[in-house]
């Protein structure tokens, strides 16, 4: 870390407090640098709960026994003026553009965005001396002209190295608003390297950036940017991505728990390194099937897949009281599906009507969770699920390991990375020692001196004591057909976080499964929610939500169509994504297509 940056990072709060008597104390970039889950000290809950009528928004809220402190809701203003913003001044960030963005310039779901204020600019710009390429933290803040008091920190997906544009996720696919259109003033960053390329890795501050410190920086300039704007700080502050801005989001709940008081977490790759790690493992293992050599997905065909996914529909589809395509009840049904009892053996040539004996035992041992070198697990099991047909489980598994996977894994996670000079990802991803990446990726030396298990993941990731007794919430959501992020690994997590806290977190942070989804969106699923005004009511107003309603997104949705979604669905269907450990079954009767005619249980 550059000198300049350490001091930043430690004296942040105090310049901010200078600036805005209003805005909250900035952390900097400290933590435990472990990643195995600790025992929280924290007080344990009840688990008692008291439930009320769902109200309009298709959530049902509950209040836990527990009293937790209520934060109250959050007072918005008028923004002053735009072009004023160009002369903000905070230390090491230069103010690029300050643009007035006309009602309707951006739209959401066919719907017009609200007049705005477009702030563009970067933080601690420098010219690297490990390999010579210029960095900084790059960012846009877009501020409401009737702001509602709230702060949104978009946590972008991916390696990011671009800005997208600063709107504010909901959770889901096709979205139907945004946190911009609702008012929010939202910050999102490049994370600290200017183009979506792994060899940003090469530079040591890069990487740490990217893992954690570039949140630290942005975090109380966007405040002190609010303020000036506003003539006051945020009231709330929240913090929500999916993907990589999961894992964005779960560092945060952990490094940064007195800044935010909201968390949207969405299929987080937390253990980011192991997962394209594990995928590459699964390449290897594909491609060792594969009827063409370089060719992972002939391994695995789209025929073979969809022949699993009906097996498993036929073992789990009912589990749950309703046939429906949908395996609401995930753990019964990898207690009820068996992979080589359940699809036939082949006994001549593969056709798509059988899986080999070698199939069956590659395909799954992967889904129980990747070995390495000594046959020792180092990643999540996957459930088996009814989306493994789709395109996009596909493109994860067979594409993404020999193209993305490779370079993360190769620039940004191993000490020391590989060279630049004739690297070719697939070649990389399908030749490489799996303990030797495992070993690379957990080394440190001279130059890189966190490894990528202390600056990619959250350092204690069931010791969100502080974040709970403070009042702070988070809402958890995966997919069960994400193909790189596992689902049981975020279960898990969940497991153990309820296990450090007397066995029951539900009082400050809840798990939602989403059936059939893949990795945050699409799949044969119902996909489209907002988690952010649930979130925002369990924030500000103290109420808990045990569902959320979720719908399909068929023909004429307006959020954006997904292909996935099966012909025999209404194009509308809706269901409740329940609170982990909670399964949404049918009621008996009653249109299956409607959420209401289903019950968290």
């Amino acid at each position: 870390m550059h000198a300049s940056e350490e001091t930043y990072l430690r004296t942040t709060a105090a310049a901010s407090l200078a600036l805005v008597a209003t805005l909250l104390a900035a952390c900097g970039g400290g933590g435990d640098s472990g990643f195995i889950p600790t025992q929280s000290t924290a007080a344990s809950s009840s688990g008692n709960t008291t439930t009320t009528t769902p109200d309009s928004g298709g959530t049902t809220t509950t209040t836990p026994a527990e009293t937790l402190p209520v934060l109250g809701v959050a007072v918005g203003a008028t923004l002053k003026d735009c072009a004023s913003l160009a002369g903000f001044s905070f230390a090491n960030t230069t103010v690029s553009v300050a643009n007035s963005i006309t009602a309707g310039t951006l739209t959401v779901a066919g719907k017009p965005v609200g007049a705005h204020c477009q702030v563009k600019g970067s933080m601690y710009s420098r010219t690297s001396t490990v390999d010579g390429q210029s960095y900084a933290v790059g960012f846009e803040m877009r501020l409401p002209a009737n702001w509602n008091g709230r702060f949104f920190y978009q946590a972008n997906g991916g390696i990011d190295g671009n800005v997208a544009t600063a709107t504010g996720g909901i959770g889901g696919g096709g979205v139907l608003d945004n946190a911009l259109d609702m008012g929010f003033a939202v910050i999102s960053s490049d994370a600290g390297h200017q183009a979506p390329t792994p060899f940003f890795g090469i530079d040591p501050q890069a990487r740490l950036d990217y893992g954690y410190q570039a949140v630290a920086k942005l975090t109380p300039m966007a405040k002190a940017l609010i303020a000036s704007a506003y003539g006051k700080g945020p009231d709330r502050s929240y913090f929500g991505g999916c993907s990589n801005g999961g894992r964005h989001t779960m560092v945060a709940m952990s490094r940064y728990p007195d800044d935010y008081d909201g968390f949207l977490v969405g299929d987080p790759g937390f253990r980011l390194p192991l997962a394209a790690a594990a995928n590459i493992v699964g390449a290897q293992n594909y491609n060792a099937l594969a009827t063409t050599a370089g060719s992972p997905g002939t391994g695995f065909t789209q025929a073979e897949r969809t022949l699993v996914s009906q097996a498993v529909l036929a073992k789990c589809d009912a589990l749950d009281g309703a046939t429906d395509g949908l395996v609401q009840d995930t753990g019964a049904c990898q207690a009820a599906f068996n992979l080589d009892r359940d699809v036939p053996t082949c006994s001549g040539s593969r056709d798509g009507t059988c899986l080999t004996a070698d199939q069956k035992q590659r395909i799954g041992q992967l889904f129980a969770g990747a070995l390495d070198g000594n046959g020792q697990k180092f990643y999540s099991s996957f459930p088996f699920d009814a989306g493994l047909g789709t395109n996009g489980w596909a493109t994860w598994k067979f594409s993404n390991s020999l193209n993305l996977d490779s370079g993360a894994v190769a620039f940004i996670w191993q000490v020391p990375p590989e060279s630049q000079t004739g690297f070719v990802g697939a070649t990389f991803t399908l030749t490489a020692n799996i303990d030797t990446i495992l070993a690379k990726i957990t080394s440190t030396d001279s130059l890189y001196t966190e490894n990528s298990l202390s600056f990619m993941t959250p350092p204690n990731p069931t010791d969100l004591s502080r974040l709970k007794k403070r009042g702070a919430k988070a809402m958890v959501y995966h997919g069960t057909s994400d193909p790189i992020f596992s689902s049981d690994d975020t279960q898990h997590w969940y497991d153990q976080l309820m296990a450090a806290n007397g066995g029951d977190a539900s009082n400050f942070a809840r798990f939602y499964r989403v059936p059939g989804m893949n990795h945050c969106s699409g799949g044969p699923t119902t996909d489209q929610f907002d988690m952010l005004t649930p979130l925002v009511n369990w924030v500000e107003k103290g109420e808990a939500v045990d569902s959320v309603v979720a719908s399909a997104r068929g023909t004429g949705n307006a959020g954006g169509v997904n292909a996935d979604v099966p012909a025999t669905w209404a194009p509308d269907r809706t269901r409740p994504l329940c609170a982990y450990p909670k399964v949404a079954r049918y009621k008996g009767s009653g249109d299956i297509e409607k959420a209401e005619n289903f019950v968290c249980q």
